[in-house]
């Protein structure tokens, strides 16, 4: 599946594809880290009546604050769980306009909000259009992808929620030298909050454009056209025949064959020791992440750099600044993830975050700011294992399940941080160290890697050897050059035949060329016996 002298060659519209749909998760990340730079601004507490920090009934503002994100986060949840079910029923692409379509309501509820309670309304159905998105985009971003490009392209995900939280952090500051005493000062709060719209405005407008992921066409038997969207999806100038996308349908369509042949139950996601283990890490993952004080960081910063005594523009200044830096931790991350691993990344991201996390602390009791880089890698890295450790069959299922994690946690996290911040201020950041370094002793004993295999063949790093159909990942160049044999026949006589009946010809060829063999040694024996008979 490489190009001539063994480069990976990505083809151009399976990248613009996937860094379209990635438009999906900047929405996500935008509005998830809006409310960040919203805090900031003084015209949202004038308001909505609200205390700001260091005045009498701040406490109040706390748990405003915290129950904002509180319900975006529930709201998620519900996305995540009706993703897994329309993820499968209605396609990948179908799931990726209905969460747009969502969060767009969403966005527009909270730019437009008149009352506390309507804010909340908004917060709630933006996180259900941020939970279904959060889901999908990264599992269709897998699916579309090919082995050796996979990781890079699921990246695309980390660096959008980058560039969300850069623009939410820069729109924020911005908006904080529009005039206080202008008839129109809810504008410094309420443009931020409808910018949330555009980007999924654009993604369900362009959708028509994008394909449906072969694997789910497969899924529903819709073979042909499957085929054709990979020949699309990975096509290259030095392979006009299409070798390589003949080669990836060939694996895939066995393993949905041998699928097939698996019961279908409810929750299959937790009926086999194999995915339970995988619900295990899944699960870890998510909420490991939460706790390495990245999204406590990026959507409390402004509240955090005002504790420490910095005042008007300068906290959302800083916020703006830090949140522009994961661009750069983020795409290294893309240009490398498929070289040196997705364990590695995590083992790095997470590491330097805690040891971060100690300096923050520290350095936030002797009232200084500090910034939080290095946890970076890791919050790129963990949308691209989440979805790719789970079989085609559950995938959906599998990933509503971690990214239910990661929310979840964040009601934890995010709920409680504004509060404990007030009440306990540096203490707080001794709740995210501690599991944080149990974390990273638990990735390194119990992730695989995944690098370089199909998303078919990973099942058997969890021990799901009896329910992967094929292998390309480590297999002999005659092993290749087999599988490439049988899937040139992909197009043989009109149509696209089952790789049963391509094995079935197969072996009657083998068959058949041993006859002839067997034919052939008979007639020399016979020769031989003609002439020395003469003789």
């Amino acid at each position: 599946m490489l190009g001539s002298g063994g480069k990976h060659i990505v083809n151009t519209y399976n990248l613009l594809v996937v860094v379209f749909v990635a438009l999906g998760t900047f929405s996500t990340a935008y509005g998830l880290a809006i409310i960040g730079s919203t805090v900031g601004q003084p015209n949202f507490y004038t308001y909505f009546g609200l205390a700001p920090q260091g005045k009498p009934g701040y406490s109040r503002t706390t748990n405003e604050i915290g129950g904002l994100n509180g319900v975006n986060s529930a709201g998620a949840i519900l996305g995540c769980l009706t993703s897994a079910y329309t993820a499968d029923k209605y396609s990948r692409k179908r799931t990726i306009q209905l969460g747009c379509f969502i969060l767009i309501i969403g966005g527009a509820l909270c730019a437009g909000s008149v009352s506390i309670g309507m804010f909340y309304a908004g917060r709630v159905v933006a996180g259900i259009g941020a939970g279904i998105l959060a889901v999908v985009v990264p599992m269709y971003q897998g699916e579309v992808a090919t082995a050796e490009t996979r990781g890079a392209m699921m990246s695309v995900t980390g660096i959008m929620y980058a560039f969300g939280y850069a623009l939410a952090g820069w729109l924020g500051f911005a908006c904080y030298f529009f005039p206080a005493d202008s008839p129109s000062a809810t504008f410094s709060w309420r443009f931020p909050l409808a910018m949330q719209i555009v980007a999924p405005l654009i993604v369900l407008a362009g959708s028509g454009f994008i394909p449906f992921s072969p694997r789910w066409l497969l899924s529903q038997d819709r073979r042909e056209e499957a085929f054709e969207v990979m020949k699309r999806l990975h096509g290259r100038p030095d392979d006009p025949d299409h070798i390589a996308a003949r080669q990836e349908f060939y694996l895939i369509e066995k393993q949905y064959e041998l699928d097939k042949t698996f019961p279908k139950r409810t929750l299959e996601i937790f009926r086999t020791k194999p995915n339970l283990k995988r619900c295990f890490v899944a699960g870890l993952l998510m909420w490991g992440d939460q706790f390495l004080g990245i999204f406590v960081i990026t959507n409390y910063g402004v509240l955090i750099y005002s504790s420490l005594g910095l005042l008007g523009f300068r906290p959302l200044l800083l916020n703006a600044c830090w949140t522009t830096f994961t661009i750069i931790g983020n795409t290294w991350t893309a240009l490398y993830v498929d070289r040196f691993g997705r364990r590695t990344f995590l083992l790095i991201g997470a590491t330097g975050c805690v040891v971060s996390l100690i300096f923050e602390a520290a350095l936030t009791a002797e009232f200084l700011g500090s910034s939080n880089k290095a946890a970076l890698n890791a919050a790129a890295t963990q949308y691209v294992y989440v979805s790719e450790i789970w079989p085609n069959h559950i995938r959906s299922q599998g990933t509503a399940l971690g990214l239910s994690f990661f929310y979840l946690a964040s009601e934890v996290a995010l709920v409680a941080a504004p509060v404990a911040l007030n009440d306990i201020g540096w203490k707080f950041y001794l709740v995210l160290i501690c599991p944080s370094v149990v974390y990273i002793v638990l990735i390194y004993f119990f992730f695989p890697e995944t690098k370089g295999r199909t998303l078919e063949e990973i099942g058997t790093l969890f021990g799901d050897e009896s329910h992967v159909a094929s292998h390309w990942y480590g297999i002999s160049e005659e092993e290749k050059q087999r599988i490439a044999e049988n899937a040139l026949q992909l197009t043989k006589s009109g149509r696209i035949p089952l790789t049963s009946e391509i094995e079935a010809n197969a072996l009657h060829e083998d068959s058949h060329h041993g006859s002839g063999a067997v034919s052939e040694k008979n007639d020399e024996k016979h020769d031989e016996s003609k002439i020395e008979s003469t003789v």
